[in-house]
């Protein structure tokens, strides 16, 4: 299952100038996982649990959102939320 944001969050996730657009929390996920900058962070440690409980029905996809906007913010790649 892959809920999906009312709204995506485009971010520079691959360098600067460089934005891609997320939609659903799977790519999310995916992006902290796979393709964050960081490997540590709290808030990038409450995205990933924020995601999970979303995924899981626990949190809604907005809270989410938020909380990957921060964990972005955390990292210090630029977002266009």
């Amino acid at each position: 299952m892959s809920k999906s944001w009312t709204k995506g969050v485009t971010l520079a996730l691959e360098g600067p100038g460089k934005f891609t657009t997320i939609t659903t929390l799977q790519e999310a996920s995916w992006a902290l996982i796979e393709d964050w900058p960081t490997e540590d962070g709290e808030a990038l440690d409450r995205a990933l649990l924020i995601i999970e409980a979303a995924l899981k029905g626990k949190k809604t996809p907005e809270e989410a959102r938020a909380a990957f906007i921060a964990a972005a913010q955390e990292a210090d790649i630029e977002v266009q939320a």
